[in-house]
């Protein structure tokens, strides 16, 4: 299972806009609209409409519900830093 690392707060934003994309991305190409990966992600529709808009304040189990539709979940993880 391929794995996205949790971050600090300080750049959680720019990390949630990737989750946020990923997810947004993913379901795209299974063809699924909000509603339907809502309804087979076990989710509702406003969360899943919140974290595709990189909203920070989402609950990690439901990020992780998320996630595994695509075979991914968050875990704790060193920064990677620029060099």
């Amino acid at each position: 299972m391929k794995i996205l690392a949790i971050i600090p707060d300080r750049v959680y934003i720019c990390y949630m806009n990737k989750i946020a994309t990923f997810i947004k991305t993913e379901r795209k190409k299974a063809g699924l609209t909000q509603k339907e990966f809502a309804l087979r992600s076990g989710l509702g529709l406003r969360f899943v409409r919140e974290l595709e808009q990189g909203k920070e304040t989402v609950r990690l189990d439901k990020v992780n519900q998320a996630l595994s539709m695509f075979g991914m979940e968050t875990v704790p993880g060193e920064i990677e830093r620029e060099t």
